[in-house]
């Protein structure tokens, strides 16, 4: 592939920082030409340490990356979320990477959804196979070093003896988690590792909106991993105690070359006999896209872990779909939805902090790491866009649905697969958010969301504030047969006012009206 080489290079599809922002301006990269989906939109912030007087700093440079392109031909449409750490190399490669493991015609060929999820899978051992050989260099000239010091030695005294080490350890650390989705032969199919996260809401046979988790959080509270690492010969008992493997707690992710391929300079995995994290993905699908499917939100970690700092909720998902839908009501913009609920998750978060009197809240919140939401609407409406996206797959019209019970969060893998109570899809005009802390709201022209189950009515939730609403019963202006909007200032006292004029008056007007380079000093009264 003749772009093979620039993929490593620094600025990715979705890589926006505020640090470095100019110099990835400077870069280019092949995706820059791929055509962008616009049924979708990207919110995003930075991460930020928090300080008492209201100022706030970045811990380090934003290393999350995204992208959202669409591929006509096929049709396919191909979304992604990275959330880099130890620096954005792993997330901005993977970005860069993974369009052309996926948009290169390895769809084309697909018949079932298992070839999909195959090509999926694939695309994944590509992408950090290949980041690997970008490291060749840099992973010999540790080995070298290596061999030089005697066997035995600890990661400290070896750094101790050559300091060279550890800048090269710095230099091959670093990885990324991730969420892919893809819609081919109008199906969905997502796949992650780690704790990136995919939701679709829809609505079932029965009118009732449903949020889906489709993903699976890959660290060290997943009995599945634990049992996994089990197998592998791990102490789980300490990992779990110690909180993190080397040096996070993912189980599953694309790069983090120590705990893979050198996962035995480890002491604490160096028992285990094959590489404890992997980059193999958990997937779903196909899912049939259909006039049920509302919307898909893919997002990084730092988005729901933010709102439940800062709320203290046990639905989160449910929060931050429910803040969507209201932003849906609110936004002109695909990228206003999603720019709009990361704004208010991150002010929620900022004011916990500033709030707080509990010094173990305060210490909870005083930083967050980076935020990125992805939204990709199929059929919810969004009735104040300016301009509606056309084709397939866009926008059904209508009037938006009112909100009368708790959403429900499926998550697939659970054990537990029960149902809450979910909101009934009802007409409604221009809704406007409302929070209550009961299960059951009469029928109005207002969206109302609540987070509480039935048995769940107490007062003073703290919550209840979450969703602020204001009105938006703006009238619609008229347009003309063009789509122009009509005049609606009358200047026909102007025009009759000149058509009154003595030619000599209208000749005085016309020359008081031409631009003059010096205008005469205006001489006062009793000058």
């Amino acid at each position: 592939m003749t772009s093979q080489g620039r993929l490593p290079t620094v600025g990715s599809a979705g890589s926006i920082t505020r640090a470095s922002s100019q110099a990835s301006q400077e870069h280019s990269c092949w995706t820059d030409d791929l055509p962008v989906c616009h049924l979708s939109g990207v919110g995003f912030s930075t991460n930020q340490i928090y300080r008492e007087d209201g100022l706030r700093r970045e811990e380090h440079e934003f290393e999350d990356r995204s992208f959202h392109f669409r591929q006509e031909e096929d049709p396919v449409y191909l979304y992604g979320v990275f959330d880099g750490h130890d620096g954005s190399r792993v997330s901005d490669f993977a970005a860069q990477r993974m369009p052309a493991e996926l948009l290169l015609g390895q769809l084309a060929g697909c018949r079932t959804d298992i070839d999909v999820k195959d090509v999926l899978r694939q695309a994944f051992v590509s992408v950090e196979k290949g980041f690997f050989e970008t490291i060749d260099d840099v992973l010999a000239e540790k080995t070298n070093l290596r061999l030089q010091l005697p066997e035995g030695l600890s990661a400290y005294e070896a750094y101790n003896q050559c300091p060279d080490l550890y800048r090269l350890d710095n230099a091959i650390a670093g990885g990324t988690t991730a969420v892919v989705a893809v819609i081919v032969h109008n199906k969905l199919f997502v796949a992650n590792v780690g704790c990136c996260r995919a939701l679709l809401c829809k609505a079932d046979v029965n009118g009732t909106l449903r949020v889906m988790q489709l993903t699976v959080d890959h660290h060290l509270n997943n009995d599945a991993e634990i049992l996994r690492l089990a197998k592998l010969g791990v102490d789980v008992a300490r990992l779990q105690k110690l909180g993190q493997l080397g040096r996070h707690q993912y189980t599953r992710a694309i790069g983090d070359y120590s705990v893979k391929a050198g996962y035995k300079e480890l002491e604490m995995l160096s028992s285990a006999w094959s590489e404890p994290v992997i980059a193999d993905p958990e997937m779903i699908g196909g899912i049939e896209i259909d006039s049920n499917c509302s919307f898909l939100l893919l997002m990084s970690d730092g988005l729901y872990k933010s709102l439940e700092e800062a709320t203290d909720t046990e639905h989160v998902n449910a929060d931050i779909v429910s803040m969507v839908a209201h932003e849906f009501a609110e936004q002109s913009t695909l990228n206003g939805v999603a720019q709009a609920v990361v704004d208010k998750v991150v002010r929620r978060h900022h004011d916990k902090f500033m709030l707080s009197a509990d010094p173990v809240t305060k210490e909870l919140c005083q930083k967050r790491d980076d935020i990125t939401l992805l939204v990709r609407n199929f059929n919810y409406p969004l009735p104040n866009a300016i301009a509606s996206p056309t084709g397939g797959m866009g926008v059904m019209s209508g009037s938006s649905p009112n909100y009368t019970s708790p959403l429900s969060v499926i998550i697939p893998g659970s054990d537990n697969m029960s149902m809450t109570p979910s909101p009934k899809l009802v007409p409604a005009t221009r809704p406007v958010f409302t929070m209550t802390n009961t299960s059951t709201l009469s029928s109005s022209s207002m969206r109302s969301i609540t987070n509480s189950n039935s048995s769940d009515s107490s007062s003073g939730d703290h919550r209840a504030n979450l969703f602020a609403s204001r009105s938006i019963t703006k009238p619609a202006l008229p347009l003309d047969r063009d789509g122009r909007v009509e005049p609606y200032i009358d200047f026909s006292g102007y025009y009759k006012a000149i058509a009154e004029m003595t030619e000599n008056q209208k000749d005085s007007f016309v020359a008081d009206m031409e631009p003059r380079a010096k205008y005469e000093s205006i001489a006062e009264d009793g000058e």
